[in-house]
């Protein structure tokens, strides 16, 4: 079966992105099953829209979707996943200011995704422009991460810890999928 990349850098940024979201993903469905749908129906939908993603991963990399399908398709699912955790149901914050910029980036990271990848002349965007996305998205994650640390440690802590770093690794494998077509063109 013929690989989109040639590069070994390319193959090993998406393989540590499928298997890090793959293993994430796999911890939140057992977190799903183990806490009860009623109480993490949330996390379900959210699931959901990462394999999606994982699926479109795999087969934008054997060649089996398109350059364009890809963009808009991943774009939609992960800019679902920021405009639900983030923005429409944002998890409790005890410090406010945090709540607020983690609401200000989840709405750029949003306006980004519109603006760099809903377009169709994408291509024209610098690495840099790409990668803002993870930085973000990475960020916004770390404050999350910051804020879980401070609370006590409960039986959802891990589960917690672990959901807030699926997107940031899916949003690494998007980006460096369409960093490496920006070369290949």
């Amino acid at each position: 079966m013929e690989t989109r990349f040639k590069k070994k850098s390319q193959i090993i940024d998406v393989g540590v992105t499928a298997i890090g979201a793959v293993l994430s993903v796999g911890t939140m469905l057992y977190g799903v099953s183990q806490f009860g749908l009623g109480e993490a129906w949330p996390e379900l939908v959210l699931n959901l829209c990462y394999i999606a993603c994982l699926v479109m991963m795999g087969m934008y990399f054997f060649k089996r979707l398109n350059s364009q399908r890809f963009n808009y398709w991943s774009s939609v699912c992960a800019g679902i996943t920021v405009l639900l955790r983030d923005i429409l149901f944002p998890p409790p914050l005890e410090s406010y200011p945090i709540h607020l910029v983690c609401l200000t980036l989840s709405v750029a990271l949003l306006v980004l995704f519109t603006y760099f990848y809903a377009r169709k002349d994408w291509k024209r965007y610098t690495k840099r422009n790409l990668w803002l996305l993870f930085i973000i998205d990475t960020a916004i994650a770390g404050l999350y991460n910051y804020v879980i640390f401070r609370n006590p440690i409960n039986e959802y802590t891990n589960y917690l810890l672990t959901e807030i770093w699926i997107r940031p690794t899916l949003i690494y494998g998007l980006v460096a999928c369409f960093a490496s077509e920006k070369e290949a063109s």
